[in-house]
């Protein structure tokens, strides 16, 4: 586990300052996490209500505001029962006056009477309450969840008069600062911003190599074993970036290989060998990115020209596409342009993109019929695999224009090569020189990497 004593340190400080914020990050990036540990280290000076809209709160109870309402507050009775603070009686008897007056109102129990309630309450126990509802997007694209972040926020602005939560967490992927809502079916969507007091939340969620190089410390101390902890988190946050799932996964996997006996996999080769498994695997997350991309056709082919276009788009939050990507961790912001988020990512999109593209591919064709040629003992043949390219492109593609070589160059050949490396190795792009102008290829393959520069030559032939 990665120690998170400094993030909660830094939340801790907007709830105590009476801060309303969401934290919207990506699928799988330490959102539930951290809302479980902060509800923990928060408990000893605040009444912690924790919810979750994806398990207690189904379709259904967003019909109207009687069916939310009623569903809110049994969820919130629940949440709170499960607290060191159920146990106490004056806790209890705050409680008990809330059940009451939900049951009182039934089917008269809407936003209004809910909000009253929960503001006497508020008023009766000795603790301020922080509220925490993850899983947030549940309730996107809904009148009534918008109608409720209304009362939030007015209760919020009118705090001096009327009691209401210490602070209020939203967790999810979207931000809800920044909801679609359709008001009637014949209507478009339109932007809305029911909950403009929220607070910036700038905390970086993802881990540093200090973070990881203490978690890779307390492993090798636990297990007794050599390993060059600074090597290892370096090499970790190469290719994630700090993206808290990718790099647990990683962690597991070299774990899973130590443990079957191969006692040099906290090595150089042993991440390459972990990165190959990670990037071949199903897992949710994987899945919700191919989803993503089929859903949102114009994001996948934004992302196909940075890839193998090596096109540059500035980032710029205000352009759709590029809040879409950045919204679902798929893009990052570099130096001013818009890059592939993480190197685990950019591997996962090249193979998904080269296998859509493997299906009518002459290229790819050509590279599986000639794999058994370029693989030596020592590793790969990649002067040999350049010379046959360039036979099978003149052969192919020679009378192209430069603008369709500019376009498809690299493309073209990485199809050539994943026949050759597949289910054995990677490649990725070196993110500093994709550019129309020069790419450096990287090739891990059996523990070895190799870099092939590309350049677009504009001289004579």
């Amino acid at each position: 586990m990665v120690d998170l004593t400094q993030r909660l340190f830094e939340v801790r400080k907007l709830v105590d300052e009476g801060k309303y914020f969401t934290i919207n990050r990506a699928r799988q990036f330490g959102k539930t996490t951290t809302l479980h540990a902060l509800a923990e280290y928060l408990s000893q000076d605040y009444l912690v209500i924790s919810m979750d809209f994806q398990m207690q709160m189904s379709d259904a109870k967003f019909r109207n505001e009687n069916s939310f309402s009623q569903a809110f507050a049994r969820a919130f009775e629940n949440s709170y029962r499960i607290t060191e603070s159920g146990k106490n009686q004056e806790y209890q008897a705050a409680f008990k006056e809330f059940t009451e007056e939900r049951q009182e109102a039934g089917e008269h129990f809407e936003l209004v009477e809910l909000f009253q309630a929960l503001s006497n309450l508020c008023a009766a126990i000795p603790n301020k309450i922080v509220l925490m509802i993850d899983e947030v997007d549940s309730a996107t694209n809904n009148q009534v969840f918008l109608d409720f972040l209304a009362q939030l926020r007015g209760y919020y602005i009118n705090r001096s008069r009327f009691a209401t939560f210490q602070s209020v967490i939203l967790a999810g992927v979207c931000d809800i600062r920044n909801l679609k809502r359709k008001m009637r079916p014949d209507e478009e969507h339109k932007d809305n911003s029911p909950w403009n007091i929220a607070a910036d939340f700038d905390i970086d969620m993802s881990f540093s190599v200090e973070q990881i190089n203490g978690m890779l410390l307390d492993y090798a101390s636990e297990h007794d074993s050599a390993i060059d902890t600074n090597l290892i988190a370096r090499e970790i946050y190469d290719y994630t970036s700090g993206y808290p799932y990718l790099v647990s996964r990683l962690c597991q996997l070299l774990d899973e290989m130590y443990k079957a006996g191969m006692h040099d996999s906290w090595t150089h080769a042993g991440v390459l060998e972990a990165v190959r498994k990670l990037v071949r695997e199903s897992n949710s997350l994987f899945e919700d990115m191919a989803k993503k991309v089929k859903d949102y056709p114009d994001l996948g082919t934004m992302l196909r020209d940075i890839l193998f276009c090596g096109k540059g788009i500035p980032f710029n939050l205000g352009t759709e596409l590029v809040s879409i990507g950045a919204m679902f961790g798929f893009l990052k912001d570099e130096d001013g342009q818009v890059a592939i988020s993480n190197r685990i990512f950019e591997i996962w999109f090249y193979n998904l993109f080269i296998a859509q593209d493997a299906i009518d591919s002459k290229t790819y064709d050509a590279g599986q019929q000639l794999k058994g040629q370029f693989v030596t003992e020592s590793g790969l043949d990649v002067e040999k695999i350049l010379k046959k390219f360039v036979e099978h492109f003149t052969e192919s593609f020679g009378n192209s224009t430069d603008a369709f070589v500019e376009e498809n160059g690299r493309k073209l050949f990485m199809l050539y090569i994943r026949p050759l490396i597949n289910g054995i190795g990677n490649y990725y792009i070196e993110a500093r020189t994709r550019s129309m102008g020069r790419t450096d290829l990287i090739i891990d393959y059996l523990g070895k990497q190799y870099i092939i520069e590309m350049k677009i030559w504009h001289g004579n032939e």
